[in-house]
């Protein structure tokens, strides 16, 4: 599968030189184009409020529609009606911004996270899962990958073979309740799509720091510290083992971004 690392969604976070990214990924199957989250999406521009919530005002989005998903898609040459499947990592307001670009797509998450969006907990679930992003009903189909085999060293994981071969989700929990990853086989290589399990590269590959205003935010937002602990170290572990065959990326960190397109995808 060719694999597209798009950037949907500019975000200036105060204390974090650089800013973030949502670092999205385009699948092209050989029936279909699959997208790993959505970004922001159209809709941001015209209503932030609802569509963002009130942590707008720290992550300060850069509502920008030429960062869409679905622009992308258009920019590409291709047709936004080919995208029929949606792989969430989670239901975070900026990763799921651009299911409303797409509402013939099936939309693919864990049953635990579509549980905790629907039955939210606390000031910060009540924060992070809005309604707007259902308000146009998206066709959700809930999976397991807890229940699934191993993948590497990752205790569940469910291949979407109903989507294409070689589309893995695993169970990630700690960011939120029901967080996943998505591996992609890229043929020459996998794609590891860690969505929130990390904020910046130096977390996992011990290179420089994470700016202190982002690494609290970070446990601000967790769900479960400890488990984010255990995923951070998980991921270094695969970090370290440099293996040429797998990318590594996740949903924010600039510098990921552009080490993928470098790597993969030079034209973007």
């Amino acid at each position: 599968m060719k694999i597209h690392h798009l950037n949907c969604g500019t975000m200036r976070p105060w204390g974090t030189p650089g800013g973030l990214v949502c670092h999205v990924l385009l699948a092209e199957t050989p029936t279909c184009l699959v997208l790993v989250d959505t970004g922001l999406g159209l809709k941001y521009a015209d209503d932030p409020a609802s569509r963002f919530g009130p942590a707008r005002f720290y992550v300060r989005p850069v509502f920008d529609k030429a960062e869409a998903a679905i622009t992308h898609v258009t920019r590409l040459g291709l047709d936004p009606q080919d995208v029929r499947h949606i792989v969430l990592t989670h239901f975070d307001a900026d990763h799921t911004g651009g299911l409303a670009d797409f509402p013939w797509a099936q939309v693919h998450l864990t049953a635990a996270e579509n549980f905790a969006a629907l039955h939210p907990k606390g000031a910060v679930e009540r924060g992070r899962y809005l309604p707007s992003h259902r308000r146009h009903r998206p066709i959700l189909v809930e999976h397991t990958p807890a229940e699934g085999q191993a993948w590497r060293g990752f205790a569940g994981a469910e291949e979407l073979a109903g989507i294409a071969p070689g589309i893995v989700l695993i169970n990630l929990p700690g960011h939120t309740r029901g967080h996943a990853a998505v591996a992609i086989d890229a043929t020459d290589h996998w794609v590891l799509h860690a969505g929130d399990s990390f904020y910046h590269h130096a977390q996992i590959d011990g290179t420089g720091k994470a700016p202190t205003a982002l690494t609290a935010m970070e446990r601000l937002m967790a769900h479960d510290w400890k488990k984010v602990q255990a995923n951070h170290r998980r991921l270094t572990e695969l970090s370290r083992t440099a293996d040429p065959r797998l990318l590594l990326v996740n949903a924010h960190d600039p510098s990921l971004l552009h080490r993928a397109r470098e790597l993969t995808d030079p034209t973007g």
